[in-house]
C-alpha cells in the first residue's frame, strides 16, 4: 500500500540493506556523498538507502543500477570531520519504491529520485500466525546450530526479542543476521509484516536444512 510520495537523495550501496525501525552508522567520504550530507543536513535530514544488485557492483564508481525498493533513513546523529568527511547515524523510517530518477544539474554530484512511500501493513487477523512465527524464529536464532550458516550478527536473547513489537522484531532480526544482500533485499521487499515474518522463517529454515545436508543436490538453491 502506498503512503504518499517524496523526492529524496539516494545512496546506493552494494552490501547494506536498511530496514524501518533500525539504526545504522555510515561513514561518508566520497565527494558526492559529502555534498549529499551537507545538503540534507541543511534540509529535511532524509536519505534514501538503496542496494545495488551483486551483478552491478563493478559499476559502483558511477551510477549503478539499483533495486526498486529501498528505505528512507532519517539522520539522527551527524559529525563532520576536519577533512570534510561525515559520520552519520540513520534511523530507518519508510520503505519506498523508486518511481523516477530526477535529472541531475551540473552542480549536484549525487542522485535524486521521486519515490512512492510504502506502508508496512499489520492485519490484526494475522496476530495468531505472527505469534507462531515469532516463536519459530526465536527457536532458530537462539540455537547456535541453526545459525552457523546464516550467521548471527549480534546476540539474540529470548528476553530481548520478546520485548519488541512485531514490526521492530522482524526488521531488527532481518538486519542483524548476516544474510547475503539479495536475501535481505527480498525481506525488505516483502509487503506487510506477516509476509516478512514468513519470508525470514523460510530463509532460516532453508539455511538450517542446507547445513544439515551439505552436498545434497540442489541444497544451495532457494526457490
Amino acid at each position: 500500500m502506498d503512503a504518499g510520495t517524496a523526492v529524496i537523495p539516494i545512496f546506493p550501496l552494494s552490501d547494506v540493506v536498511l530496514f524501518p525501525h533500525v539504526r545504522k552508522p555510515f561513514h561518508l567520504f566520497e565527494p558526492r556523498y559529502r555534498q549529499m550530507a551537507e545538503h540534507v543536513l541543511a534540509g529535511d535530514k532524509q536519505i534514501g538507502m538503496i542496494a545495488v544488485p551483486p551483478e552491478h557492483v563493478d559499476a559502483m564508481e558511477g551510477d549503478p543500477p539499483v533495486y526498486p525498493v529501498g528505505c528512507i533513513g532519517a539522520i539522527v546523529g551527524a559529525r563532520q570531520r576536519d577533512d570534510g568527511r561525515y559520520d552519520v547515524v540513520l534511523h530507518g523510517t519508510h520503505r519506498f519504491r523508486i518511481e523516477n530518477e530526477c535529472e541531475r544539474p551540473e552542480d549536484r554530484l549525487y542522485r535524486v529520485a521521486e519515490v512512492a512511500l510504502l506502508e508496512d501493513t499489520s492485519d490484526p487477523a494475522d496476530a495468531e500466525a505472527v505469534a507462531a512465527l515469532r516463536v519459530r524464529l526465536v527457536e532458530l536464532v537462539t540455537n547456535p546450530a541453526h545459525l552457523s550458516g546464516a550467521g548471527s550478527g549480534r546476540d539474540a536473547s529470548q528476553e530481548f526479542l520478546r520485548e519488541l513489537d512485531d514490526a521492530i522484531f522482524v526488521n531488527s532480526l532481518s538486519d542483524a543476521l548476516q544474510l547475503p544482500t539479495p536475501e535481505k533485499q527480498g525481506l525488505l521487499e516483502a509487503d506487510g509484516i506477516r509476509k516478512r515474518f514468513e519470508h525470514l522463517e523460510g530463509l532460516l529454515s532453508f539455511h538450517r536444512a542446507r547445513l544439515r545436508n551439505p552436498g545434497q543436490p540442489g541444497g544451495d538453491r532457494l526457490h
